[in-house]
C-alpha cells in the first residue's frame, strides 16, 4: 500500500468517525446507487445477516453489513473473520447497480420500526438515504471496498442433503451441545460423512444426542477426523437460512472450515477446536433391557407436570414403569408432591430410574407430540436410552435416587 493511500485511508477513517460522509463518497457521486424492496424481505435477510456480524469488534467496519446491488440480484455480505454470510433479498427493483454499507445498529432499528411495505434505497454524496412512503432516513456510510472478501461457494467435492432433514438434524442436536464450558470440543455438533450416509452427535458430558440420515456425495466428498465440529451458533444461522421450499443444500467439510450453501444463502465458519469424544462408545449395546413405547404428547406433558414441584438445584423426577403404567413424580421437602400416571403397554415387572426433567424435555421438545419412540431401560443406574424411528437416537445418565 502506497503512501498516498494510506493517506486516502486515514483520512477516510476519520470522516466516518466524525459522522460525515466518507471520502469515498465525495470522489465517486457518479457512483450512486438505487433500488426499490420490499421492506419485509429486506428486513429478514439483514436480520440473518446481522447475527454474523460482531456486536462488539475494534474493526468498526466490521459493524456494517454490505449491500451489492447488481442487474439481477441484490446480496447481503456480514462477517465477524471466524465466520461469514451471504445472503440474497428478494423481491428488489434495482434501478442503478452499486455497492454500499448499512450499519447493523442504525437500519436494524429503521427496518424493524417502519411500518412500510416498500423501500426505496439510494446512495448519495453524504451517505444513504432510506425512504418510505411517509419517512426518510438520511445515514453516513464508510467505504464498501475496504471491506472483507467473503467468498463464494467454489468447491467441487460437497454433501447433498435434504434441506428438511438437515434442518431436523441441526434442530434435534444442538440442544445437546455445551456452550459454557471450556471444553472447546463439546461446544458444537460434530459431522461424520461417509458414502450415502450422514451422521450428526452432540453432548455436553451428561446426555448424548446422535442422529443418521442419507445423503448424496458429490466427487466422493467425506469427512477423514473427529473434527468436523459446527459451532452451536454458526448451525442455527444455518438452520434458519433454510426456506420451506428448499429441497437440498449442499454442505462441504473442509480441514478447518465449513460452508454451506443454500439456494439463496452461503454461509462459512470456522470449525470448534479440538477432537470429539469416541461418542460410539457412549451409545449402549443391550441385549437384555426393557422396552417401553411412549407417544411424544401425553409423555412429556407427565413430565412437565411432575417438574412443577421438581427440586430446583438437582432438578430430579423419578420414573417408575411397570404392570401397564408408568408413574412419574417428585418430592421436595419445602415445595410439595407430584404423582402424574400414565398408561404403557409394558405390563412387567417395575424398574425405576431417576433423570434430570430437564434433559428429557428437551428430547420432547424436538419431536412432534405426535411422534411414537422407545425408551430403552436396564436399570436405575444405567444409562436411558431414547430412540425414535427416523434415526434418532438420545442418551440420559441417570441420576442417584434417594432411598
Amino acid at each position: 500500500m502506497g503512501v498516498a493511500e494510506q493517506a486516502r485511508r486515514a483520512y477516510n477513517k476519520e470522516f466516518v468517525r466524525n459522522g460525515l460522509p466518507s471520502l469515498w463518497f465525495l470522489l465517486h457521486r457518479s457512483a450512486a446507487m438505487k433500488l426499490s424492496c420490499n421492506r419485509e424481505k429486506l428486513h429478514h435477510a439483514f436480520q440473518l445477516a446481522a447475527s454474523v456480524a460482531p456486536t462488539r469488534s475494534p474493526k468498526e467496519i466490521l459493524h456494517s453489513i454490505k449491500l451489492e446491488a447488481k442487474d439481477d440480484e441484490v446480496l447481503l455480505t456480514a462477517t465477524d473473520l471466524e465466520s461469514s454470510i451471504r445472503i440474497q433479498v428478494e423481491q428488489v427493483d434495482v434501478q442503478v447497480p452499486g455497492t454500499c454499507l448499512l450499519n447493523v445498529v442504525r437500519v436494524g432499528n429503521i427496518l424493524r420500526e417502519l411500518n412500510d411495505s416498500q423501500l426505496e434505497l439510494e446512495t448519495t454524496d453524504s451517505g444513504i438515504t432510506l425512504r418510505g412512503e411517509h419517512s426518510e432516513f438520511h445515514l453516513p456510510s464508510a467505504n464498501p471496498d475496504e471491506y472483507p472478501v467473503v467468498a463464494e461457494f467454489s468447491e467441487s467435492s460437497y454433501c447433498e442433503v435434504p434441506a428438511r432433514l438437515f434442518r431436523e438434524m441441526v434442530r434435534r442436536t444442538s440442544f445437546a451441545t455445551d456452550t459454557e464450558n471450556s471444553r472447546f470440543a463439546l461446544g458444537g455438533v460434530l459431522f461424520e460423512i461417509a458414502g450415502d450416509e450422514i451422521t450428526a452427535v452432540a453432548t455436553d458430558g451428561r446426555r448424548l444426542v446422535r442422529m443418521i440420515g442419507s445423503c448424496k456425495p458429490v466427487q466422493g466428498h467425506k469427512t477423514t477426523s473427529p473434527t468436523t465440529i459446527i459451532p452451536t451458533k454458526t448451525l442455527t444461522l444455518m438452520e434458519r437460512s433454510i426456506g420451506d421450499k428448499d429441497e437440498v443444500v449442499h454442505l462441504a467439510a473442509r480441514s478447518n472450515d465449513v460452508v454451506l450453501r443454500t439456494p439463496r444463502a452461503t454461509i462459512q465458519s470456522c470449525l470448534v477446536e479440538g477432537r470429539f469424544p469416541n461418542w460410539r462408545q457412549v451409545i449402549p449395546n443391550r441385549t437384555s433391557s426393557i422396552i417401553i413405547e411412549s407417544n411424544v404428547g401425553p409423555f412429556f406433558s407427565s413430565v412437565r407436570q411432575a417438574a412443577v414441584v421438581a427440586d430446583p438445584e438437582s432438578r430430579g423426577i423419578d420414573f417408575k414403569f411397570g404392570h401397564g403404567s408408568m408413574v412419574v413424580g417428585s418430592r421436595t421437602a419445602d415445595v410439595g408432591q407430584s404423582r402424574i400416571e400414565l398408561p404403557i403397554p409394558y405390563t412387567g415387572e417395575t424398574v425405576h430410574v431417576m433423570m434430570d426433567h430437564r434433559y428429557v424435555s428437551d428430547f420432547c421438545r424436538v419431536l412432534d407430540p405426535d411422534m411414537t419412540f422407545q425408551l430403552d431401560i436396564q436399570s436405575a443406574s444405567d444409562p436411558a436410552l431414547f430412540r425414535t424411528e427416523d434415526g434418532m437416537i438420545y442418551v440420559v445418565m441417570p441420576m442417584a435416587r434417594d432411598q
